[in-house]
């Protein structure tokens, strides 16, 4: 068995085992990214993984199979670097300081480096780094919520049914009863002309919860509707 998992041949066996374990580990991490509802989500990062996998494959059939005197690792070094350009398109820059989308892009490249770990059959490094990430990404989640003063933050989306009334909605927010930390104003979600979006970031008081809180800001007077964002 031992011979099996570790040794340099690569018969039909070895490699369908490789690839169903790069799909496994891909597959745990891409379900907690969508199950949080990120941009790359279950499918995106198992095809990221089987394909750094099979980058890493070729290199050493290369080598080991068709006798090139070349370096194996030279196919999955260029995963390495290229697939910054998939992560980056999953990072969106909102406004002047609210930047989303770094840990999908973070998440990409290291499912990435998982796979290149399995596909040469590094199986011990590929499995603690996929349950590592899985709970760094789930479990540290509520850690990052914690704002100023210690209390937790939400990210709301409001939608006001006229632009003229939304100075009058920003004094409401900054109140007491809010406490807003940080707002942008956006084009509204709806297209709707006259209308106008609002995304601010605010403490969640101690004898609430988020729902109540989101319930509580779309009772408010010319506010159309809010959600929690991401």
């Amino acid at each position: 068995m031992h011979d099996f998992l570790f040794s340099g041949e690569l018969s039909i066996a070895a490699v369908l085992f490789r690839f169903f374990i790069s799909f496994l580990l891909s597959g745990i991490i891409g379900f907690e990214r969508s199950r949080h509802g990120r941009p790359a989500g279950l499918r995106t990062h198992i095809i990221v993984c089987l394909g750094s996998t099979m980058t890493a494959l070729i290199g050493q059939y290369t080598c080991l199979v068709m006798g090139f005197s070349s370096d194996p690792m030279r196919v999955s070094a260029q995963v390495i670097s290229g697939i910054g350009f998939l992560g980056a398109g999953t990072i969106l820059i909102r406004g002047r300081n609210h930047v989303t989308g770094l840990t999908t892009a973070a998440g990409l490249w290291t499912t990435a480096c998982i796979g290149i770990a399995t596909g040469l059959g590094f199986y011990s490094g590929a499995v603690i780094c996929a349950i590592i990430f899985f709970l760094s990404a789930g479990a540290l989640t509520r850690v990052e919520t914690i704002g100023k003063n210690g209390k937790n933050i939400i990210r709301v989306y409001l939608e006001c049914d006229d632009a003229s009334v939304t100075n009058a909605v920003l004094d409401i927010l900054t109140g007491p009863e809010y406490g807003l930390y940080a707002v942008e104003i956006t084009p509204p979600r709806t297209g709707i002309a006259n209308h106008l979006g609002i995304e601010a970031i605010m403490p969640i008081p101690k004898n609430s919860d988020r729902k109540e809180l989101v319930d509580g800001l779309a009772k408010n007077d010319h506010i159309l509707f809010a959600v929690e964002t991401v």
